[in-house]
């Protein structure tokens, strides 16, 4: 069974930042940035999700990863009232 790694969480968090409504809104992670974010987002790039190893554009693959990550987000931070 795979489980989420530290690093797996920080790219989550980076994925998570990026605006789905508008593809041709970018992020950028500067050299001043935490070292779990600039890690995070070079991963990223490796994985092919990101244009460049600081960001960037989201790649096609990439734009499917953060839709899954934001619905995931969004899933679990909705508060359930009733058991399932």
């Amino acid at each position: 069974m795979k489980s989420f790694t530290a690093e797996l969480i920080d790219e989550l968090e980076i994925l998570a930042l990026y605006n789905l409504d508008n593809h041709q809104e970018g992020l950028k992670v500067h050299n001043n940035a935490s070292f779990k974010a600039q890690g995070a987002i070079t991963r990223l790039y490796e994985k092919g999700l990101v244009s460049q190893a600081d960001g960037g554009y989201l790649t096609s693959l990439g734009i499917d990863a953060a839709e899954h990550a934001q619905a995931l987000l969004t899933i679990l931070s909705t508060r359930q009232t009733t058991p399932a």
